[in-house]
């Protein structure tokens, strides 16, 4: 009886999908992002303190999924999970907002 085939049956686990240097640019990346997520916070810019570290760290976790997690070269049903779960989160801020915004806040005071 043949053994049944795996799509892992010629995956080998020293091989790379992408080279060395890739890891070692994302890695220089994320630290510079770091850094530059620190010199924000030491300069005051008012309301958009929060909004320049918000997307530094949305580029930061975007470079670690798609390149760490090997998500960019992974397959359509990886794609539709995160997807999926991105939408998800969407759904539960949008919620979060919503009884946020709209509450009478003349009671709370």
């Amino acid at each position: 009886m043949a053994e049944p085939t795996t799509h892992y049956a010629d995956h080998d686990p020293t091989h790379h999908i992408v080279p060395k240097s890739t890891y070692y640019l994302i890695f220089a990346a994320l630290m510079i992002g770091t850094a530059l997520t620190w010199w924000v916070a030491t300069i005051d810019l008012g309301a958009m303190n929060n909004v320049i570290m918000l997307g530094i760290a949305v580029t930061k976790a975007t470079l670690v999924v798609l390149f760490f997690m090997h998500v960019k070269y992974s397959k359509p049903l990886t794609w539709t999970v995160i997807l999926g779960s991105l939408f998800w989160l969407g759904i539960m801020i949008a919620l979060t907002l919503n009884d946020y915004l709209t509450r009478d806040w003349l009671h709370y005071g």
